[in-house]
C-alpha cells in the first residue's frame, strides 16, 4: 500500500482529500492528522469569540471512507529523514510515502512582552472559544481591545459590537487606515462603521507590552478587560523546525506542483506555502485541489501536468450579520450584498 499522510484538516488538507477520495487506487491508504475531529471553519471563528454562533456553526463532519483514516492528536515532529510523523508524546509515529502538509499558521507576536502570555486569539478553535467565554463573561461596560485592523481583527470588532453593544471596545491600527490591503472605498466604510457603532480606532498604534489588564501603546497605558491578538501571523512551528529552504516569511518555498524540492514526495499548502499571495481560506483551497491532481497522477506513476496558476476571487469580510464589504468581481463594494455572498461561501463551503 502506498501511503499518504495529510497533516491538517483546514482547506488545504481537505480538498486535497477530496480530490483524491474521487478516484483513490485500490493500493492507496490515506491518514488525515488533525487535533480536532471536525473540519474547522476558520473564517468563522470571530463568531465563537464574539458568541454569536456556536461551535457547530464553524465545522463540518470529515468524509468517512475505507481508505482513510484519522488521528485526532498533536504532532509533535514531522521527520523528514526517515519519513515518519511523530505523535505527541513519542509513541506513535504515522511512516509515508507521500505527505501534505497543510497545517495552517499561529500568531506572531513580534517579540512584544506580554502578547502570548495576556492575550486572546482566534488562530484555532480551542483560542476562539476562550476568547468567547472572555468576553461574553465581561459585566456592563466592560473594556475590549482588538489589536490589529487586519480582515480578522476588522471582523472580531464588529461582530463582539453587535454581540454586546453595552461593551467598550477599541481597535489599535499599526497603520494610518484599516483594511490596508483593500480597496480606499472598503476602508472609509468600515471606518464610517466604526464610528457610527461607537468603537474606538486608534491608528498609528505601536503596542510595547501587555499586561493582563492592560495595552501599552506609544507611552500610553489603556486599561482593559480583555485584549484579542490579531496582529499578524506566522506558519507552524513544526514547519518552521523543517530543514527546507523558506521565505523571508519562514514559509516553505516549493517548486511548481507545490512539493519541496528537494523532497518532492512532500507537498505544502496553504499558510506553511511560500506564495505571491496574502494566506487566506480560498487559497489553501485552491491549492488543495492542485495537489490532489498531482497526487492522482503520481499515484499511478504518472507524469503530472504542471498545475495552472491559482486564481483567486476576491475576499469577502463582515461588520456583524447584515453588512459586508469586499471585493465582487474585481470591484469594491460594500453593504448588504457583500455579506450575503460571504454566507453563501460559507453554505456552499459546509456542503462541498
Amino acid at each position: 500500500m502506498k501511503e499518504v499522510v495529510i497533516l491538517g484538516g483546514g482547506y488545504g488538507g481537505m480538498n486535497t482529500l477530496h480530490g483524491l477520495l474521487d478516484q483513490i487506487p485500490e493500493d492507496v491508504h490515506i491518514t488525515v492528522v488533525d487535533r480536532n475531529p471536525y473540519h474547522s471553519l476558520k473564517t468563522e471563528f470571530y463568531t465563537i469569540a464574539a458568541g454569536t454562533e456556536s461551535d457547530r456553526h464553524a465545522r463540518v463532519d470529515f468524509p468517512e471512507h475505507e481508505q482513510v483514516t484519522y488521528v485526532f492528536d498533536e504532532v509533535e515532529k514531522i521527520d523528514t529523514e526517515n519519513e515518519a510523523i511523530i505523535i505527541k508524546g513519542g509513541e506513535k509515529s504515522l511512516p509515508y510515502d507521500y505527505l501534505l502538509i497543510g497545517l495552517g499558521c499561529e500568531d506572531n507576536y513580534h517579540g512584544i512582552e506580554g502578547a502570548r502570555e495576556f492575550t486572546e486569539s482566534v488562530q484555532t478553535f480551542s483560542k476562539a472559544r476562550s476568547a468567547g467565554f472572555a468576553i461574553n463573561n465581561l459585566g456592563a461596560y466592560g473594556k475590549v481591545t482588538v489589536v490589529g485592523a487586519g480582515l480578522s481583527g476588522i471582523e472580531v470588532a464588529s461582530e463582539v459590537r453587535e454581540s454586546r453593544p453595552d461593551l467598550n471596545i477599541r481597535l489599535l491600527d499599526r497603520g494610518d487606515t484599516v483594511l490596508k490591503a483593500f480597496d480606499s472605498k472598503i476602508q472609509d466604510y468600515v471606518e464610517k462603521w466604526f464610528k457610527d457603532n461607537e468603537v474606538e480606532v486608534i491608528h498609528g498604534a505601536n503596542v510595547e507590552y501587555v499586561e493582563k489588564d492592560g495595552v501599552c501603546n506609544n507611552g500610553v497605558c489603556y486599561l482593559n478587560d480583555v485584549t484579542v491578538w490579531t496582529a499578524g501571523v506566522r506558519p507552524n512551528f513544526l514547519v518552521r523546525e523543517l530543514p527546507f529552504e523558506k521565505d523571508d516569511q519562514e514559509k516553505v518555498i516549493v517548486n511548481d506542483f507545490y512539493q519541496v524540492p528537494t523532497h518532492q514526495n512532500v507537498y505544502v499548502v496553504g499558510d506553511c506555502a511560500s506564495s505571491e499571495h496574502s494566506p487566506s481560506a480560498q487559497l489553501a483551497g485552491q491549492q488543495g485541489e492542485k495537489v490532489a491532481d498531482v497526487l492522482n497522477a503520481v499515484l499511478r506513476n504518472r507524469v503530472p501536468e504542471r498545475p495552472s496558476e491559482v486564481k483567486l476571487k476576491g475576499a469577502l469580510g463582515s461588520l456583524g450579520k447584515n453588512d459586508g464589504f469586499g471585493n465582487m468581481l474585481q470591484k469594491p463594494m460594500t453593504g448588504v450584498l457583500p455579506r450575503l455572498a460571504k454566507s453563501g461561501v460559507l453554505w456552499l463551503s459546509k456542503r462541498h
